[in-house]
């Protein structure tokens, strides 16, 4: 009989999760010892190998399979039944990970889905391993789940890879530094005695920060009080809305008013905007009224997570620029 995948593990999967840190721990930092992986910039996926053949599932529990077809058949050809890995869906375009290629996967017609998948097919990053031979192995360390995957995944061929791990700190910081060019997002770090818990924050994400300078020309909130400032970019000869802040604390809030002001003539944005408009991701199609000011360069601090012309996370807002001119305001370079 051939083994299936455990009826714990059905989908949907209930994943670990990681909570947000600006530091990268210290080696003992986490039970066991820490282990320092990339944060890869792609769909958080799990890949289930069953008796009656396999699917990719996101992390909120919707069916992947038909989007990523090549993944799909690269698993059923390469993993034995009654596996479950953890994972991301990534794609690489010029030695790059391309979240909007990627992104396009989920909108692009059945008919033009292959030759989107032949001009950029997609990589599986496999991280961690939640099922073996039918068995559910999430209880054991996370070091033990390790050394298995490392053996399943000694034969492994592209599509499906290996993610790196490390138990050297200065090796990850490393990573840290110099990874990003290649849109790696920062690192993930997992405790080497932690047993694998579905929904639970055990892991910490520390994402590289970047200042940069945008345009803050409408914020959320009253003038003299802002909640949350929104920014802009010049895209396309055009100050477009690029994202928002993370609400605002109430030191910053009453130092930003001091430097605010009412629009003065036409301004480029309008006083209500879709809450997509800030978070293409959201779920929310709820209006949000803007309060427009007389455009502001400041400062932000941002992580590398870029879609098209828009921060994919919110900003952090660190101060304002009176001294520089909105015209010298550029696009980063992402």
């Amino acid at each position: 009989m051939r083994e299936d995948i455990p009826a714990a593990l059905r989908p949907p999967v209930s994943l670990a999760l990681a909570k947000g840190a600006d530091l990268v721990p210290a080696v003992g930092g986490l039970p066991g010892g820490c282990m320092y992986e990339p944060k890869w910039d792609g769909f958080r996926s799990v890949i289930l190998a069953g008796a009656d053949g396999v699917s990719l599932w996101s992390r909120q529990g919707r069916d992947l399979s038909k989007y990523f077809p090549d993944l799909v058949e690269a698993a059923a050809a390469q993993l034995p039944p009654g596996c479950v890995l953890d994972g991301e869906a990534v794609i690489w375009t010029d030695d790059q990970l391309d979240f909007d290629v990627l992104q396009r996967r989920l909108v692009t017609s059945r008919a033009a889905l292959p030759g989107l998948i032949q001009e950029h097919p997609a990589s599986f990053a496999a991280f961690d391993l939640l099922a073996v031979a039918g068995h559910d192995i999430r209880g054991l360390p996370l070091a033990e789940r390790r050394e298995l995957l490392e053996q399943l995944a000694a034969d492994w061929e592209p599509p499906l890879n290996l993610s790196p791990v490390t138990t050297d700190r200065d090796e990850a910081l490393k990573w840290f530094e110099e990874l990003y060019h290649a849109g790696l997002e920062g690192l993930v770090v997992k405790g080497a005695g932690q047993p694998y818990q579905g929904a639970v924050r055990q892991w910490i994400k520390v994402k590289r920060r970047e200042s940069v300078d945008v345009v803050c020309a409408a914020v959320i909130g009253p003038i003299a009080r802002p909640q949350y400032i929104v920014v802009g970019l010049p895209v396309e000869g055009r100050l477009r809305i690029v994202g928002r802040s993370a609400p605002l604390a109430a030191k910053a809030s009453r130092k930003l008013a001091a430097y605010l002001q009412p629009p003065v003539g036409a301004h480029p944005w309008p006083e209500v905007i879709t809450e997509t408009m800030l978070n293409r991701f959201s779920k929310d199609k709820g209006p949000i009224a803007l309060t427009l000011v007389e455009p502001l360069v400041v400062e932000i601090s941002a992580d590398t997570a870029w879609t098209g012309n828009a921060f994919r996370h919110s900003v952090r807002y660190q101060r304002p620029r009176p001294e520089l001119a909105t015209t010298d305001v550029q696009l980063p370079d992402r």
